[in-house]
């Protein structure tokens, strides 16, 4: 399936444990109030996961994890995330109900090899699934590290890396 990356083995260019880290994560969020059901949770969940992957189908590229994130990116601001409410309505979850069970403030991250979240607007950023990346990835800076680390120079091996 994956024509682009020509004959070198290149990362693998699937979602499925990224995607269900998220699918995982926003889940256990919603069993925590438990207002839902188990079955609810599994068809939920079901919605989800399918939605996410047809979202991010044209836009994931495992050699380059950081493109896209934005337009990967699950956020909850006062506002729905749409991909979540539809998942939702599936369950007939309102989006008032919703905004009881979730986080007001939730980002979730759901990038090749890492999913991250933050719940408030300044809260510290958790990591809920992480995969070794392939070396070819180099040590990019990524937004949200650069906002862990004020934008500091690269390291180092930062720069070793690139010239090696």
């Amino acid at each position: 399936m994956s024509h682009r990356h020509g004959p070198r083995r290149g990362p693998r260019a699937d979602m499925v444990p990224e995607i269900a880290a998220a699918v995982g994560f926003v889940s256990s969020l919603l069993r925590t109030r438990g207002c839902v059901s188990e079955q609810q949770l599994q068809v939920f969940s079901g919605a989800l996961r399918e939605a996410l992957a047809e979202h991010y189908k044209h836009h994931w590229f495992p050699e380059k994890p950081f493109k896209g994130s934005g337009y990967r990116c699950i956020r909850i601001n006062h506002k729905m995330d749409p991909i979540i409410s539809k998942a939702a309505s599936q369950i007939g979850l309102s989006l008032p109900q919703l905004y009881q069970l979730l986080p007001s403030e939730l980002t979730l991250w759901v990038d090749p090899y890492e999913v991250s979240y933050r719940i408030g607007e300044d809260g510290s950023i958790c990591v809920l699934y992480e995969a070794s990346r392939p070396p070819s990835s180099y040590g990019m800076l990524t937004c949200k590290n650069q906002m862990m680390l004020g934008r500091t120079s690269p390291s180092k091996n930062y720069i070793m890396t690139v010239s090696s």
